[in-house]
């Protein structure tokens, strides 16, 4: 393989990834009459058309659905070699880019990193807040954070938190003209207050679980939030009963303005896991961080 063909390579990645000449091409730093130029190269070099090419879009074709295939993963690891030589030096350095969701970076990853970065300026983190699940690999991250869930067989999962509860909660207000649910059945004469999930769009059910029996509860009020804040405002100021992270109401239900109900339907579960590819060769910054983030039960809650 000529050097030619590594630029030529690295372009078509660049123009499939991102769908568009225009960006591409600020993302390589070149222009677009000669990035065009080298897809066309590279097209007449290998006999068959790799990208369609609309006036609104730009898409692999299959022959380039199958080289992009091939391509990002030895792209990715010739890339993640070079930093990880780049590194052997006397501090780990480099920038990690992790997409999360916004519980996770607050109660997990930002008190690691509060501890981390002091000792180690030359590491730089990003961090981007998100309750989907994000393709790590296309968004070109070095790592996701998820519950303690099933992954894919090519990501390694590496646990960073303890387990954690959901609490069903109303305040004082509420339950002086409400009676208290004592079953999951019970919601269905309540007023909750749903959470629209970014992820989908859909309201989340309710996921209640007693002695090995699970059930979702898809439950119906007058408020719908796609933000845990406001939904344990709500249910703090008495407009229905919210289902969040035990820990995001701990303040309330200790001073008395929330009420815990339905505790024996809401058993622990797995907590977060850092996430990457398997094929991931790690930096030493990467080695670094995730130490860093590696639960430990002797440390205690987080």
């Amino acid at each position: 393989m000529q050097r030619e063909d590594l630029v030529d390579l690295n372009a078509f990645l660049a123009v499939a990834e991102e769908r568009s000449f225009t960006r591409a091409a600020a993302r390589l730093g070149t222009s677009q009459s000669a990035l065009s130029h080298t897809i066309r190269r590279l097209e007449a070099r290998v006999g068959v058309r790799l990208l369609t090419r609309t006036t609104r879009n730009v898409a692999p074709t299959q022959a380039g659905e199958r080289l992009l295939g091939t391509l990002r993963p030895a792209l990715e690891s010739i890339g993640s070699e070079l930093t990880a030589l780049a590194e052997l030096r006397s501090r780990p350095a480099g920038t990690i880019r992790i997409t999360t969701a916004e519980h996770a970076a607050r109660t997990v990853i930002w008190p690691a990193l509060e501890r981390l970065l002091p000792d180690h300026p030359d590491i730089h983190v990003e961090l981007s807040i998100d309750s989907s699940f994000t393709d790590i690999v296309a968004g070109r991250f070095d790592a996701g954070v998820r519950l303690g869930e099933a992954l894919a067989k090519d990501m390694v999962a590496v646990r960073i938190g303890p387990d954690l509860r959901m609490a069903v909660v109303g305040a004082p207000a509420y339950f002086a003209a409400h009676p208290i649910p004592r079953t999951p059945q019970d919601l269905a004469e309540h007023n909750c207050i749903n959470l629209r999930l970014l992820s989908s769009g859909a309201l989340y059910a309710w996921e209640l679980e007693r002695d090995g029996r699970e059930i979702r509860v898809r439950v119906e009020g007058q408020l719908a939030f796609d933000n845990i804040a406001m939904i344990v405002r709500a249910a703090t100021a008495g407009f229905g009963l919210g289902f969040v992270m035990e820990d995001q109401v701990a303040a309330e239900i200790a001073d008395g303005r929330l009420v815990r109900v339905l505790e024996d339907w809401c058993p622990a579960f797995a907590g977060y896991h850092l996430y990457f590819p398997s094929r991931r060769q790690p930096s030493a910054a990467f080695a670094v961080l995730v130490e860093a983030l590696r639960y430990r039960p002797a440390d205690g809650a987080r």
